[in-house]
């Protein structure tokens, strides 16, 4: 059998890889030129379905753009109407109360989150300036009597004293500050229970409303503040009561509209501490909110105040010195509005809900600095109310760019995967065509390297033969006749390596015809091993063992057909067994199939090589010099018999433990196993 040999074909295939990669530089260039086209044609048409929204769009943002600041222009004037309490004419008033009024009308229905206002000189009418500490300076000797009564401490005549002095004193200002002087030193005397019902009743009056003190306070909320203190220490049993109702009349005094003004940091103050003692009383924590927001505004209008070097000017929402803070000023100056900027991402929102959005879209304000981020149709400046702000309408779905421009890019796809198909398909025609010549080309290589050196032993020594012969004459009767049958064994080789070309050439071109009979199987395997004797010397006779079952189902196939299978494989077997050979050919019946084996004691077959052993020209050892002969050609053309008999050719080989070939073929369909005598009919068929 044939053996593996390290010298592979290698000098052939060589030879094709420009070929291959030629081929495929070939699919490769236009192939990515297709898919460049297809990309830049994809992003083209994204861009031109984005154009067209957006020029669709931007009218659209333009209207909304100025809806806008109308919007604001109404809300600047209305600063003007809201300060003066009435629709705005020439020339407007402005006093400190109704600065106070509007301060907490603006804060309470979120017209903002805080106001300055001016007087006509420019001076601030609110938020109130803290007055300068001013000695009271009071000279009555009733006055100093009762002070020098404190400072000794007798404290309750003392107290006597300055209720006396309110008593009989002629303006709420003189009785008010009596009244405080008498709960100072009524606290002190421990008879704080008086105390509060002076602080809580009596100053809490009407009659003492606008009453102030030396600082220019207002007493009356002070006193407030100051009973609630003093409820905290008591132990009364009804004390949380009293205070959460001194607490609310604290609160109604502090956010009343009609209620006198008070200094901007006596506010900020009482606001301050009624929120922090609010955490004692539950009833009242829950009624803060307006509070809160106050005491915000009070705050925010002191920073403001604190960092502002000069009025705004009336060119829309400009930014100031606080972080975060935007302000308006008032078609006349006398306004000026803060915001944050939560306010006036709340008052956009409320703007918008106002308005009709072109649908599946959404706005967006961004302040100045804010890039526009991800998917957007149109971006414009939000206008002159809102210098450097910017408008941004965005898709709600944000595959809008990618949904419209869908269709003309599955159209692109389609045309380019059908460019892309057609190079590849064509490149795989020409591959095929390609690879075939090389194989081919390869083939015949192959053909005349091997016919060559098959036909140049026999013909050499059939020469070497002759040539002897002529030189020694023919005197030698023996002689002669042992040189004529070595020239007729030649001649017998060089006859068989010509049949076998014949008979690949008919079966490569499918003109092979076959004369299908009804035979016996046990006639052909004898037939075959008789005609292969003939070819060994009497010496290996022996070497062949035929092996046969007694009754074999009959065929229908061609009898020198299946003969020259079984000749091919006991060359193989005879050529390739190591000496001493033993080969033996065997006829069975297994699983409803004729099986024909032949089995020899050679070296094997690699697996790497079984796969490829029925192919044209394969052989193990490619190089010329192998020690057997033969050009390939026997086990591709049994492989090629037994196809065309609907049968299958099987081996079985392991290096070093010799191969065996199994060819099975169907049994005629109305065969019945008898005697190797029985007579079969023929069946005239050919293929």
């Amino acid at each position: 059998m044939p053996t593996v040999s390290s010298k592979r074909r290698t000098g052939h295939d060589r030879q094709s890889w420009p070929v291959l990669l030629l081929l495929l530089t070939v699919v490769l260039v236009p192939t990515a030129g297709v898919l460049w086209f297809m990309s830049q044609a994809m992003h083209n048409e994204q861009l031109a379905v984005r154009q067209r929204l957006r020029d669709a769009y931007q009218s659209r943002l333009a209207e909304l753009q100025q809806a806008l600041g109308q919007h604001w222009q109404t809300r600047a004037a209305a600063l003007d109407d809201l300060a003066a309490g009435s629709e705005l004419a020439e020339p407007v008033t402005i006093d400190a109360a109704r600065a106070a009024q509007a301060f907490d009308s603006s804060v309470r229905n979120e017209l903002a989150d805080s106001l300055i206002l001016y007087d006509a000189d420019g001076g601030l009418l609110y938020p109130i300036a803290d007055a300068a500490s001013v000695t009271p300076g009071q000279t009555s000797a009733a006055w100093r009597r009762a002070e020098q009564l404190e400072q000794a401490g007798e404290h309750a005549t003392a107290a006597t004293a300055y209720a006396a002095i309110a008593a009989q004193a002629g303006e709420p200002n003189r009785a008010a500050r009596a009244f405080l002087a008498q709960t100072r030193c009524l606290v002190r005397a421990g008879r704080a229970s008086d105390a509060i019902a002076t602080l809580a009743e009596t100053l809490a009056s009407p009659l003492y409303r606008d009453a102030t003190d030396a600082q220019g306070r207002l007493i009356a909320p002070n006193a407030l503040l100051r009973a609630l203190e003093l409820l905290a220490t008591q132990d009364q049993v009804d004390r949380a009561a009293r205070r959460e109702r001194v607490a609310a009349s604290l609160l109604t005094r502090l956010l009343d509209d009609d209620a006198p003004p008070m200094p901007a940091g006596q506010r900020r103050f009482l606001l301050q501490e009624l929120i922090a003692a609010s955490a004692e009383l539950p009833r009242l924590a829950s009624t803060l909110a307006p509070a809160r927001a106050a005491l915000g505004a009070e705050i925010l209008a002191s920073r403001y105040l604190e960092t502002a070097t000069q009025a705004p000017s009336n060119n829309g929402i400009q930014p100031t010195e606080l972080p975060g803070i935007w302000q308006l000023a008032s078609p006349s100056g006398r306004v000026t509005a803060l915001y944050d900027q939560d306010f006036l991402t709340r008052t956009f929102t409320a703007f918008l809900a106002e308005q009709t959005l072109p649908e599946d879209t959404t706005v967006e304000l961004l302040p100045p600095g804010t890039e526009a981020e991800g998917t957007f149709l149109v971006a414009r400046a939000a206008g002159a109310w809102l210098p450097d702000w910017q408008l941004v309408l965005r898709p709600l779905d944000q595959t809008l760019f990618a949904a419209a421009a869908s269709q003309r890019i599955h159209g692109y796809l389609l045309i380019g995967g059908l460019v892309i198909l057609a190079v590849l398909s064509l490149a795989i025609l020409v591959g095929r065509v390609v690879e075939r010549q090389l194989r081919l080309t390869r083939l015949k290589n192959d053909l005349l390297a091997t016919v060559s050196h098959e036909l140049k032993t026999p013909l050499a020594s059939t020469r070497l033969l002759v040539d002897t012969l002529l030189e020694t004459g023919v005197d030698d009767t023996q002689r002669v006749r042992e040189y004529l049958s070595l020239i007729a064994k030649e001649n017998a080789r060089l006859s068989r390596l010509v049949d076998n070309f014949l008979t690949f050439s008919r079966l490569e071109k499918d003109r092979q015809q076959f004369d299908m009979q009804r035979i016996s199987a046990r006639r052909v395997i004898e037939s075959a091993a008789d005609s292969f004797r003939d070819r060994l010397p009497e010496s290996e006779h022996e070497q062949l063992t035929v092996e046969v079952e007694p009754a074999l189902p009959f065929l229908d196939a061609d009898p020198d057909a299946l003969e020259t299978v079984l000749l091919n494989l006991l060359d193989n077997a005879h050529k390739y067994a190591a000496p001493p050979r033993k080969i033996v050919l065997r006829g069975y019946a297994r699983n409803g199939a004729v099986c024909l084996e032949t089995q020899d004691n050679g070296m094997g077959i690699a697996s790497r090589d079984q796969g490829k052993i029925f192919d044209r020209f394969f052989q193990a050892d490619q190089t010329l010099s192998r020690p057997g002969s033969g050009c390939g050609l026997g086990l591709s053309i049994v492989a090629r018999i037994v196809r065309a008999h609907q049968g299958t050719v099987e081996v079985d080989s392991h290096a070093g433990a010799g191969s065996t070939f199994t060819v099975r073929l169907p049994p005629a369909p109305t065969s019945v196993a008898g005697p190797d005598t029985a007579a079969a009919p023929n069946v005239d068929r050919s293929t």
